[in-house]
C-alpha cells in the first residue's frame, strides 16, 4: 500500500471513530482525493503517515469551523486591506512570492485583532489560488517598528495557522530590520516553530537581503530597485459575460488584452500584465509559453481555473533586457478541460498528452507602450504656444482686412454719391443755359 493510500485509510478511520461524525465542507473534500495535496501534507509531516492523517483531519475541521471557503474581500475589514498591513510584492531567490506583513501598519489597540486574523486567512486562501499551492515566503518588514507595532498573540496565531493548516506552504520566514528592542519577543516566536521551519528562518538587515531577494525584486525602502508603492488590487474572480467583441462563443478563455501584450517601462523594470478568464462551464488547466523563455519571468505560468474565474498573469523582463527587441517575441496560452480543481500532476500530464485537438491555443504579440518624455511634452507645449500665437496673428490680420473692406465699401459708396451729385449739378447747369 502506498503512503498516500495509507493516509486516506487512517483519515477515514478517524472520521468513523469520531462521535458525532464530523461534517466537512464539500469544497474541501477534493483535497483528500488530490495526490498533490496529500504529498504536501506528507512532506510537511516529514513522511510520517500517522501525523499526516491527523493533520489532514484537523485541516478539514478547522476549515469548516472558520468557513475559509467563504472568506472574500467583501467579508473582511476593507480598511485593513487598503492600509496594506498584508500585501505581496516580488519574489525570493527561489521564485517564491513574498507575502509581506508591513508591521508599521499595525498599532496595538487600533485594530480588532480578530478582524486582522480574518484578513490574514483571506490572503492565505487567495495566495493558494493565485500560486496554485506553490510555496510563498513570509516576510516581516520590521523597519522602523517599536513595541506598539508588535502583537505576540497575533504573530503566534499566524505561525500556528501556517504550521497546522497550510501544509508545506512556506519557503522562508524572513525577519527584516528587526529592532533590538523586539528581539526578545521573536525569541518566543522562534520557540513555537518546528525544527524544519527554524532552518528556514532568516533574521537579516538591508546588507544581507540580496542573499535571499534580488535587488530587482526588493523595494527601494529595503535597499532594492523596485519603486512600487502599495495599492490594494482586488482578486480577479468575478463572473464575466460573453458580451465582448474579443471573445468568440465556444472558446475556453477570454484574454485581456486579447491580441497584444503591452510592456511598460518603470525605471529599470519592464512589465506587462494579462488577465485570463475561464469562459467555460467546466474546470480548465492552462499553460503559458514564450518564444524567449530566457528573457521573461511569468508568474504564474500555469494553473487551474474554476468556471468563470479570472487569473492575473504578471510578466517581467529579465534585467538587461532591450525593450527595442520586444516586438520580435511571442506568447502562447494553451488551455484544456480537466475533471476537477485538484487534479493531480500525473493526471494533468496525461490529459495534456492525450488532449490533441481539444487544446485551445491563444497567441499574443508584444509591443512597448510609448511614453512621452518631459522634453517631448515641453516641445509639444512650445509648438502649441507657437500655433496659438500664429492663430492670433492671422485672426488679427483677418480683422484688419475685414475693417479695410468696410472702409473701402463706404469710400466707394461715398465716391459714387459724390459722383452722382457732381453729375447732377452739371446737368442742372446745362439745362438752365
Amino acid at each position: 500500500m502506498s503512503k498516500l493510500a495509507e493516509i486516506r485509510l487512517l483519515y477515514e478511520a478517524k472520521i468513523k471513530e469520531t462521535v458525532p461524525a464530523p461534517v466537512f465542507d464539500n469544497r474541501d473534500l477534493d483535497r483528500v482525493k488530490s495526490d498533490i495535496y496529500l504529498y504536501r501534507v506528507l512532506e510537511h509531516c516529514q513522511n510520517n503517515v500517522q501525523h499526516a492523517a491527523d493533520m489532514l483531519y484537523n485541516i478539514m475541521v478547522w476549515r469548516k469551523a472558520n468557513n475559509t471557503n467563504d472568506i472574500t474581500e467583501d467579508s473582511v475589514d476593507k480598511d485593513i486591506l487598503r492600509d496594506g498591513l498584508y500585501y505581496t510584492r516580488g519574489r525570493d531567490i527561489d521564485s517564491c512570492l513574498l507575502f509581506i506583513m508591513n508591521s508599521k501598519a499595525y498599532v496595538k489597540g487600533q485594530r480588532d485583532v480578530e478582524a486582522v486574523k480574518k484578513v490574514f486567512i483571506y490572503w492565505l486562501e487567495r495566495l493558494e489560488r493565485e500560486e496554485g499551492g506553490k510555496k510563498i515566503t513570509l516576510f516581516f518588514d520590521m523597519d522602523g517598528c517599536g513595541i506598539n507595532n508588535m502583537n505576540l498573540n497575533l504573530i503566534s496565531y499566524m505561525i500556528n495557522v501556517l504550521k497546522s493548516f497550510y501544509p508545506n506552504f512556506i519557503n522562508y520566514i524572513i525577519i527584516f530590520q528587526m529592532p533590538w528592542i523586539l528581539s526578545a519577543g521573536f525569541k518566543i516566536v522562534k520557540e513555537m516553530l518546528p525544527a524544519p521551519a527554524i532552518e528556514r528562518l532568516r533574521i537579516i538587515n538591508k546588507d544581507k537581503l540580496k542573499d535571499l531577494v534580488a535587488p530587482e525584486q526588493a523595494l527601494v525602502s529595503w535597499g532594492g530597485k523596485d519603486s512600487y508603492e502599495f495599492k490594494f488590487l482586488s482578486e480577479h474572480r468575478t463572473v464575466v459575460t460573453t458580451e465582448d467583441d474579443n471573445y468568440s462563443p465556444g472558446e475556453l478563455l477570454k484574454l485581456k488584452p486579447p491580441k497584444t501584450l503591452l510592456f511598460n517601462v518603470e525605471g529599470r523594470k519592464i512589465t506587462a500584465s494579462l488577465i485570463i478568464t475561464n469562459m467555460d462551464e467546466g474546470i480548465i488547466a492552462f499553460k503559458i509559453r514564450t518564444t524567449a523563455p530566457e528573457k521573461y519571468w511569468v508568474r504564474p505560468n500555469n494553473g487551474i481555473l474554476a468556471k468563470h474565474v479570472s487569473q492575473r498573469i504578471e510578466i517581467t523582463a529579465q534585467p538587461g533586457f532591450n525593450i527595442d527587441s520586444i516586438e520580435k517575441d511571442r506568447f502562447l496560452i494553451v488551455a484544456v478541460n480537466i475533471p476537477n480543481l485538484l487534479t493531480s500532476q500525473s493526471e494533468l500530464s496525461k490529459i495534456w498528452k492525450s488532449a490533441g485537438s481539444h487544446i485551445d491555443e491563444y497567441r499574443l504579440n508584444c509591443a512597448k507602450v510609448e511614453k512621452i518624455t518631459v522634453d517631448e511634452t515641453k516641445n509639444i507645449n512650445d509648438n502649441f504656444i507657437k500655433l496659438s500665437n500664429e492663430y492670433q496673428k492671422i485672426h488679427h490680420r483677418l480683422d484688419m482686412l475685414h475693417t479695410f473692406q468696410i472702409v473701402i465699401f463706404f469710400l466707394t459708396l461715398a465716391t459714387c454719391l459724390l459722383s452722382y451729385m457732381v453729375l447732377n449739378k452739371v446737368n442742372c447747369s446745362n439745362y438752365k443755359e
